[in-house]
């Protein structure tokens, strides 16, 4: 036997140290954790099986076992499924073998100084790294495994303290044997009533038996029939969050549970749930839907790439089809047409669902915090799926100027003003910042309501769209405001402006002084307080979506951004000194600074890095030795 010695990766050194360490007052969740594993490497086996049956000739009765030696104080969770190579070993138990492991370590971080230890472990559940759990009531593990189809065993051990070994092993049956050392006060889990109660409450649902002992007399710990083709009548609820925590390796409770069987021309079972927080690598870009799909009770796959359009993949469950060929590849899949009216079907059911939920106005509060988890995803569909558009819609809720609650487009709509033809939206980073804005000044005097656009994807689904209901979006950064025409506010007085001659002088001046800088100078409708803001023409790009492209470099680094328009307000203190300045001097040299200043006041306004900070430093110092002069 020839040995190797391994270092875990660092998150994983990291987590094993968490859970070594945390008290948790559910130890018991790391035998779920271990059948979980277990039955999917049965699913796996007998998926590969189809296409080589001779894979699971030898053993061809799939079941996960419970075997307890207690004089030498060990459990093992032992498996007949598709076992594990060397390769399997290194990258399935000494790392996280999945993307964002950097989002991981965050999370750890952010809970580390929170001193929540009990946090830090339900993480275990959220990565996906169920297997680490052992260490929580075990000082040594030790596996056991031959892959399917393959000759040569092998032996995994480590006490979770930085390192593992690996070595070869003959004469192993295949699958995987995981034995628990277990720590001391852990007895409990070496007495069957205990196990089996573990069994019952966590993994009842599992299609493949789960037997305790390794004769002949071994004992059913659960009833091994697939949950999802029960009657809904015959499930508690206790069982469908069982199963949610099972299927989506996941620790928190459902949020929404759906269940349901369509027959007619294409029979399929679906159990889906929404979860009730976020998983932290939504936004991979390499993330895709957690559903698995069965075909006749048999696992095919748990990616299957034209199940669910993107915009849907926090859902987590299975779907059962009666139709499709059992030994149906996953290459065939994507372009099967049973597989997209099974699609069309879901899409339709889960949009109706969450309409429901949406239109529940004693449950607002609940949507909400579904919203602010998924709602970025769920406007993905907006910008691809025009089949279902008009359902997605509905399901929109937006921050706004109107308080810190959420609203529905047919909300805002029964609260527009009278000449308003726009529904209005500004785009930006944060919330906060986008209330401080400047742009909205004047819809603000006017009680116009103005939608908060936070969201990366809001830049592409609006103009995509286009309108709601006949009214169309509208940029409050882009064109005219066109306020004029909208009831409601106070308009300044005309003494307390700059008189229009000059005003056309000032205007002329800033033109011939900041000449391409700049694409217009013109006078305001939107400021009431600032002094200066910086817009888009009506046919350019918003400023906003422009600095996320150039963020990501889509514009190239070397791309001129596009001229905007510099807007002025008539009634502010500054802008009247200047105008009477400009119409009394007539010299464009006499307003240089304040030209520039007023410019780069508006740049910094907008977040926008300046092009020449020394000048603007030395213009500022220049214009306050005046001023205290």
């Amino acid at each position: 036997m020839t040995e190797e010695r391994l270092s875990f990766q660092a998150e994983v050194s990291r987590l094993l140290d968490i859970v070594a360490h945390s008290l948790y007052s559910e130890k018991e969740v790391f035998l779920r954790e271990l059948v979980s594993n277990a039955s999917d490497a049965c699913d796996r086996l007998r998926y590969a099986a189809l296409t080589q049956p001779e894979l699971s000739a030898d053993d061809p009765n799939l079941k996960v076992r419970l075997i307890v030696d207690k004089e030498a104080r060990t459990l093992t969770v032992a498996d007949n499924g598709i076992g594990m190579n060397r390769e399997d070993l290194v990258e399935n138990l000494g790392t996280i073998a999945r993307s964002g492991t950097a989002a991981f370590m965050r999370s750890l971080k952010e809970s580390a100084k929170d001193g929540d230890a009990k946090k830090d472990v339900n993480l275990i559940g959220q990565f996906g790294v169920g297997f680490y759990s052992a260490f929580m009531v075990a000082d040594r593990v030790e596996v056991l495994t031959r892959k399917a189809g393959e000759t040569q065993g092998w032996r995994w051990l480590s006490d979770g303290k930085g390192e593992f070994t690996i070595a070869d092993a003959a004469d192993l049956p295949r699958g995987t044997q995981i034995t628990l050392h277990l720590r001391e006060g852990d007895d409990e889990y070496l007495e069957e009533h205990r196990l089996a109660g573990i069994v019952r409450k966590y993994s009842d649902h599992i299609a493949i038996p789960i037997l305790f002992g390794d004769g002949e007399d071994a004992k059913s710990l659960n009833s091994a029939s697939a949950l999802w083709m029960r009657s809904k009548n015959e499930i508690t609820a206790e069982q469908y969050k069982e199963f949610y925590h099972h299927v989506g390796h996941a620790f928190d409770d459902p949020w929404l549970t759906l269940h349901w069987r369509a027959e007619g021309a294409i029979e399929y079972t679906n159990l889906l749930f929404v979860p009730s927080s976020k998983p932290f690598d939504l936004f991979d870009p390499k993330r895709a839907h957690r559903v698995k799909l069965y075909v006749k009770r048999v696992f095919i796959t748990d990616s299957a790439e034209g199940l669910l359009p993107p915009y849907l993949r926090f859902l987590r469950g299975v779907v059962d089809s009666e139709d499709l060929p059992l030994n149906i590849s996953r290459e065939m899949l994507q372009h099967n047409p049973m597989l997209a009216k099974i699609r069309a079907g879901l899409t339709r059911r889960v949009l109706s669902e969450l309409g429901k939920k949406a239109r529940d106005t004693e449950k607002a509060e609940e949507y909400a915090t579904f919203w602010e988890n998924f709602g970025a995803v769920l406007k993905e569909g907006l910008y691809d799926d025009y089949e279902h558009r008009d359902d997605l819609l509905k399901l929109m809720r937006f921050r706004s100027t109107a308080g810190d609650g959420l609203v529905s487009l047919e909300e805002y709509l029964g609260r527009m003003k009278e000449g308003q033809e726009a529904i209005f939206t500004i785009s930006g980073d944060d919330i906060e910042t986008l209330k401080r804005s400047p742009q909205l000044e004047g819809f603000k005097a006017k009680g116009v309501e103005v939608l908060l656009l936070t969201d990366p994807v809001d830049e592409f689904w609006v103009p995509s769209v286009g309108s709601f209901q006949d009214k169309p979006f509208k940029s409050v950064t882009r064109g005219g405001a066109d306020l004029g025409k909208i009831q409601g506010g106070e308009e300044k007085p005309a003494e307390e402006k700059a008189s229009e001659g000059e005003l056309t002088d000032l205007l002329a001046l800033l033109k011939l002084t900041l000449q391409d800088a700049v694409k217009d100078v013109r006078a305001s409708e939107r400021l009431t307080d600032s002094a200066v803001c910086l817009v888009a023409d009506e046919n350019d790009m918003d400023m906003h979506l422009e600095r996320l492209l150039k963020q990501h470099k889509q514009l190239g680094m070397d791309a001129p951004a596009a001229r905007r328009i510099l807007e002025v307000n008539p009634a502010h203190p500054l802008i009247k000194r200047l105008a009477e300045r400009a119409k009394a001097s007539g010299a464009a040299t006499s307003l240089d600074d304040a030209a520039w200043l007023l410019l780069d006041q508006a740049r910094i306004v907008e977040g926008e890095a300046l092009p020449d900070p020394a000048a603007f430093a030395r213009r500022l110092a220049s214009a306050m030795e005046k001023g205290l002069a």
